[in-house]
């Protein structure tokens, strides 16, 4: 899952423990959130439009897809003017914080890589906010991060 660290970083996270993943406006990312996303879950934290951009932490689903109650908030940025309560078009997750890795390991680092070659994130073209990691790239990613934490 990929957020600006400006908007909504690890670090966050990790102050607050827990978090609503809110605000995704792509079909494909609110599919996989409302249909694949399982509490227990792991996630990889990605700090996009960063310098560097990168994988800084791990968190948990601790809420299974449920109705983005934003989108039918006029005064949301993430209002949507065709979503209504009986037949909602957006879902977010909950997560809780795992695990902020001790140093950020850059996209650049990912991309070089062999061991991860293949991977959705590092496909051109790839711009979704949430998507899914196979278990061999996101063991690999543990790995390079030194996590704590293991699948």
């Amino acid at each position: 899952m990929k957020s600006e660290p400006d908007v909504y970083s690890i670090e966050d996270l990790a102050r607050d423990g827990r978090g609503e993943w809110e605000g995704v406006r792509n079909y494909q990312a609110r599919n996989f959130m409302r249909d694949e996303m399982r509490v227990g879950d792991l996630v990889l934290f990605y700090h996009s439009n960063a310098k560097p951009p990168g994988l800084a932490g791990l968190a948990r689903v601790c809420r299974e897809g449920y109705p983005d109650s934003t989108q039918f908030d006029p005064k949301s940025p993430y209002f949507d003017p065709k979503a209504e309560p009986a037949a909602p078009r957006w879902f977010r997750v909950d997560l809780e914080h795992v695990e902020t890795f001790e140093r950020l390991i850059s996209l650049a680092e990912l991309r070089e890589e062999r061991a991860l070659e293949g991977m959705r994130l590092l496909q051109r073209g790839q711009r979704l906010s949430v998507q899914p990691v196979q278990e061999r790239y996101f063991q690999h990613a543990l790995q390079m991060a030194g996590a704590k934490t293991r699948l």
